[in-house]
């Protein structure tokens, strides 16, 4: 049986740090995947890398997915999330693209992916509330992975969790539930 994990695909600010914390409270199985970050910035939430580091797994075939964002690069990488999996962990994978949930979809475990949305207006407030010095260039990313969202099929998505009407603890919980749900199955809940 291959291991699981969960993707929490979103803009930012609709909760994916919130409810993976929630998560962990829950089950301390869960654990969430620091993706690879190469560039300046907050580093809270992240492995802080080299772009030669990034491009040398790559490489190497260990990169699974990276991307670009506020000047940033950032990476999923195979040894880290193979550490938590061998770990017994079920790792709690954190994307902003749609071609990002696809490329997790290539590793081998059963992926739960939740779509985590919130109006544009609370992204903004929960972002100068978390101290953000760039909320305009989130607001850009928040833009970006509304049009990226609309080049989703419906089925890439196994839940979708409205951050504007759920607490996080709710939130958590109904994705405890339905990741229970697929094990119990036996069925993957990746997407080709």
């Amino acid at each position: 049986m291959p291991p699981t994990g969960i993707v929490l695909y979103g803009p930012p600010a609709s909760g994916k740090d919130t409810i993976t914390r929630a998560l962990a409270e829950l089950d301390a199985r869960y654990a969430h995947y620091l993706r690879l970050k190469a560039g300046s910035g907050r580093t809270d939430g992240y492995r802080p890398s080299t772009e030669e580091q990034i491009d040398g797994l790559r490489e190497r075939g260990l990169i699974i997915y990276e991307n670009v964002r506020y000047g940033n690069r950032y990476a999923v990488d195979r040894p880290a999330l193979d550490a938590l999996v061998a770990q017994g962990l079920i790792p709690v994978v954190h994307i902003g693209q749609v071609d990002g949930v696809r490329a997790l979809a290539r590793y081998p475990a059963r992926w739960l992916v939740v779509l985590l949305q919130c109006r544009r207006t609370t992204a903004a407030l929960r972002a100068r509330e978390r101290g953000s010095a760039d909320v305009a260039d989130r607001l850009q990313a928040w833009d970006d992975t509304e049009r990226d969202l609309a080049n989703a099929r419906p089925d890439e998505f196994d839940l979708r969790i409205d951050t504007d009407r759920s607490s996080p603890g709710d939130a958590a919980r109904a994705i405890d539930e339905q990741l229970r749900r697929m094990q119990s199955r036996g069925v993957s809940a990746a997407r080709p």
